[in-house]
C-alpha cells in the first residue's frame, strides 16, 4: 500500500467514524428536545420529532399513532392541566444502536411533579423506554417510542436489557410463542399511576 492510499484509507476511516458519531448526537438531540417541547405545551415542536408514522405508546394508558397523536396529547386538557401545575419529563441519555437510517435504543425517563404544599419536586414516575428511530429527509425523528412504568414487574425491567440478553430471553420463550422481531422490546405489563 502506497503513502496516499495509506493516508486515503485513515481519511475514510475518519469520515465513516464521523459520520457515525453525527447519527448519535444528532439521536440524542432528538430525545433531549422532548422533555423540553412538552413541558413548554409546544405540541407542534413535540409532534415533529416523530415520524409521519410514528407512535409513542405509553402504555397501557395511552397509545399515540402519528404526529397528531402526540400534538393532540400535548395540546389535550390532561397534560395541560399537568404542565400548569408543575412537571418535568427528563429523560436520560439514551443507550443507541445505528444500523444505516435505523437505530434502536434504550433509556430511563423521569416525570417530576410540584408539590406546591411542601414547596418541592417528587419524582411521579420513573419508566423504561425503548426506541426505534428512522433517518428521514429531515434528518433522525422518532419512528417509536414504548415507555412503561418501573413498577418491579418483569416487562419494563426486560426493556432495559442490554439487546444480548433480550436475544437470550427470546430465545427462552416457548414455541407457543410467536416470534418477536429482534429490535422489539418484551410486551410491558400495566403500568399504574
Amino acid at each position: 500500500m502506497t503513502e496516499t492510499e495509506e493516508l486515503r484509507a485513515a481519511v475514510e476511516l475518519l469520515a465513516a467514524k464521523v459520520h457515525a458519531l453525527e447519527d448519535q448526537v444528532e439521536i440524542m438531540q432528538l430525545v433531549a428536545q422532548y422533555g423540553p417541547a412538552v413541558d413548554s405545551g409546544s405540541g407542534e415542536a413535540a409532534a415533529d420529532l416523530w415520524t409521519e408514522d410514528g407512535v409513542f405508546d405509553a402504555v397501557p394508558h395511552l397509545r399515540m399513532e402519528g404526529r397528531e397523536g402526540v400534538l393532540g396529547m400535548v395540546h389535550g386538557a390532561g397534560h395541560q392541566s399537568v404542565i400548569h401545575n408543575g412537571c418535568g419529563h427528563v429523560l436520560t441519555v439514551p443507550h443507541i444502536v445505528v444500523d444505516g437510517d435505523r437505530a434502536t435504543g434504550r433509556s430511563h425517563a423521569l416525570h417530576l411533579r410540584w408539590d406546591a404544599d411542601a414547596g418541592r419536586f417528587w419524582v411521579f414516575q420513573v419508566s423504561a423506554n425503548t426506541w426505534r428511530w428512522a433517518r428521514t429527509p429531515q434528518g433522525w425523528r422518532i419512528a417509536e417510542r414504548i415507555n412503561a412504568n418501573l413498577d418491579g414487574t418483569e416487562g419494563p425491567r426486560a426493556m432495559l436489557a442490554p439487546p444480548a440478553d433480550r436475544a437470550q430471553q427470546d430465545a427462552a420463550t416457548s414455541a407457543d410463542d410467536p416470534p418477536a422481531p429482534s429490535d422489539a422490546p418484551p410486551a410491558p405489563p400495566p403500568m399504574t399511576l
